[in-house]
Parts: C-alpha cells; sequence; structure tokens
C-alpha cells in the first residue's frame, strides 16, 4: 500500500482550498471530481480509494478516514455503476411494465409495486421501473440492462401471450420472475394470485344466491389468468345445466368507462340478467355508475360482482361484494423469490397465493326466488 509523502495538517489545508474553490466557481475544472483525483490528493492508489469506499477490511482506520475526509472536502460522489462492474452483484432490480397511458398510476400496478419496493429496500435492493415500449422491445432493452450490469433480475408485470419475447428467459440464464400471471408454455419462473379459485368461490355465491342468467363483464383474453376466470365461469354455468349465451359475455377493457359500455350491451341485448360478474372492480364500478344512472335497482334488480378488492370496491353506492387478491402479498414474495434467483436458487418458482370472496352490499337472491322465500315464510 502506498505511503504517505505528506502529513496530515499539510494535505487538509490543500484539499479544503480544492474544495472551496470549486464550489465557489473559482476553479472550473473540464469533469467533476475523479477517483483519480482522490487517490491523488490522499496520495492512495485508485484501488485503495475504491476499497475504502466498499468498506474493505484490509484497509486500515487511519487510511479510511483520510480518505473519507478527502471525499466529503472534495465533494466526490462515486459513480456506483462502475463500483457493480468490480462486483458480482448490482444490488439493483427492474420491474418492467407495459407501455400503458398512466399505468404508473394503476391501483393495481401500485398494489403489486409497493410490495416489490418495499420488500426491495429491507433486503438492501433498489428498484428502477422499465416500459416493454415497442422500442424497448426491438433493440432488446430487456436483455441489455442485464449485459450493461445495471441489473441483477426483473419482475415482469401485465404480461401476456403477445408478449414473446419472454420466452427468452424459458433458459433461465437472466433470472426473471413473472408477476400474477403465468406461462406454461414457457417454463418460466411466477408468483400469482389463485384466480380460479376466487372464480369458483364467486360464481358458487352467485349460484347459491339463484342467480343463472349472469352476464360476464370481461378483458385481455390474451393474459392466462383472465382466462382461467372465465372458464371457471362457463364451467360453473354447465354445471347447473346453463350455456351461457354469447351475448352474455361483453368486453369491458378493464376500465370504469369499458365496464358502463358493457353494461349497457348486456343489458339491452339480455334484459333477464339478474347478475353481473366483471372480472376487475373498475369495470365493476362502471356497471353499477351505468345502472345508477339507469334507475335500475343494486341488488334488488341486478346484482353486480367485482374482482380485485381494491381499496375504494368498499365505498362505493352500494359497497361491491368482490373477490379479494392479494396483490402486495405477491410483490413481497415475488421479489423475494428473484433475489433467491440471483443468488443462486436452481428450484422452479411458481407459488399461487390465496384469494378469498368479499361479501358486501351489491349482491342479493334472485329477485323471483326472494319473493318465493318471503311467500313461504309468511305461511
Amino acid at each position: 500500500m502506498a505511503q504517505f509523502t505528506k502529513t496530515e495538517d499539510e494535505l487538509t489545508p490543500v484539499v479544503r482550498e480544492r474544495a472551496r474553490s470549486i464550489s465557489l466557481g473559482d476553479e472550473k475544472p473540464s469533469k467533476p471530481i475523479s477517483v483519480r483525483d482522490v487517490a491523488k490528493l490522499a496520495n492512495v492508489s485508485v484501488a485503495t480509494v475504491s476499497m475504502v469506499l466498499n468498506d474493505n477490511p484490509r484497509i486500515s482506520r487511519a487510511t479510511q478516514m483520510r480518505v473519507q475526509r478527502i471525499i466529503d472536502q472534495t465533494g466526490y460522489r462515486p459513480n456506483r455503476l462502475a463500483q457493480s462492474l468490480s462486483s458480482r452483484y448490482t444490488q439493483v432490480l427492474a420491474v418492467l411494465l407495459p407501455a400503458l397511458r398512466h399505468g404508473f398510476a394503476d391501483a393495481y400496478f401500485g398494489e403489486l409495486i409497493s410490495g416489490i419496493c418495499d420488500r426491495a429496500g429491507k433486503l438492501g435492493y433498489k428498484v428502477i421501473l422499465e416500459q416493454a415500449k415497442p422500442e424497448f422491445i426491438r433493440s432488446k432493452g430487456y436483455i441489455d440492462i442485464y449485459e450493461r450490469r445495471y441489473v441483477d433480475g426483473m419482475l415482469c408485470l401485465g404480461s401476456n401471450d403477445r408478449h414473446h419475447y419472454l420466452a427468452e428467459f424459458s433458459d433461465h440464464r437472466y433470472p426473471m420472475v413473472v408477476v400474477d400471471n403465468y406461462f406454461s408454455q414457457w417454463g418460466l419462473d411466477f408468483i400469482v394470485c389463485d384466480y380460479a379459485s376466487g372464480a369458483q368461490q364467486m360464481m358458487n355465491y352467485l349460484l347459491q344466491l339463484g342467480h343463472r342468467k349472469i352476464g360476464l363483464i370481461h378483458a385481455a383474453q390474451e393474459i392466462r389468468t383472465a382466462r382461467d376466470v372465465t372458464e371457471v365461469y362457463q364451467q360453473k354455468l354447465q354445471g347447473v345445466g346453463v350455456e351461457p349465451l354469447k351475448s352474455w359475455y361483453q368486453d369491458g377493457k378493464f376500465t370504469e368507462e369499458g365496464g358502463a359500455a358493457a353494461a349497457a350491451q348486456l343489458l339491452e341485448q339480455e334484459p333477464r340478467i339478474t347478475a353481473i360478474f366483471c372480472t376487475n372492480d373498475k369495470m365493476a364500478l362502471g356497471a353499477i355508475h351505468y345502472l345508477n344512472r339507469q334507475g335500475v335497482r343494486i341488488p334488488q334488480q341486478i346484482s353486480v360482482v367485482g374482482f380485485d378488492d381494491t381499496r375504494h370496491a368498499a365505498f362505493v353506492n352500494p359497497s361491491l361484494t368482490t373477490v379479494h387478491l392479494p396483490l402486495y402479498e405477491v410483490g413481497v414474495l415475488a421479489c423475494e423469490r428473484l433475489i433467491e434467483r440471483v443468488h443462486g436458487r436452481t428450484e422452479k418458482v411458481a407459488e399461487r397465493l390465496a384469494t378469498h370472496l368479499v361479501v358486501r352490499e351489491s349482491t342479493a337472491m334472485v329477485p323471483a326466488l326472494q319473493n318465493e322465500m318471503e311467500l313461504l315464510a309468511g305461511r
């Protein structure tokens, strides 16, 4: 290790003057303070400065304090990317979102990202956000962020069957976990809510209330979990001898506006519908809004249910019966499993978190059945 040729008393004023001139603008260096500048002022090697920055125990306490004092006085800021290149891990994860307008403001993505970021922070990781825009896909930016050592792993949100680029992760060369969806055809790691179980609970409940003419407001059938819900809906109706008509299916585009438009189509084509099953809460809120404007009483005339249990579901009028999805917990677990992959986990990641039915005020027995039961009770 290099030896100091100046005493601390001699060096400190020089360094302070250098820092002062920079801060006052008296000196205008062509580039910011570099690690080489710090090494020169401390009369040590660049490697020694790097070891001080990384808290290497090989560096003596005196040398560490001396180099740190110079760093503080000059205002040097280390290049963390460059530092990561000398170590095995970057301690950074990427969250890849679809290129949706206002995607970052969406409550669904917000719950997942909150779980990811909270867990990542506790495990010493930072998170960067990326969007799967066309250029990002064409240029293979999803691979470039690994090759350039920007990240250790990636969490993929809002993916669907059209995202064929995800097949490139099937060899598990680059750590990646699909969040709240799954791709059986590519064998990718995933953490997902149990959508099929949630749909079964909801359909069982509606059938128990006597509903047989149940409209389905769905969206994005290119998403595997969306198809899970639709398949359960069909199977449960067929199980009680009801074949759902084509007109019972309406695309609500996962939005409030789409839900309202889909509800209008349902009532126009099938006025005898007694319940509307919306596959997310946004579409359910849109349907409720439309029905209220039309003077249709909920749930006395039509029951409406959702799927998510987002925070506002309990505060709409009437409050929404829905299926609770543990989205925050999915984000937490996905983050944990990805970091395990980064650090050598070889077992496949394939986990489903339990969902449960939340009954509120937007559902009731079929009106005719309710009248019949009231008559029987009065005898």
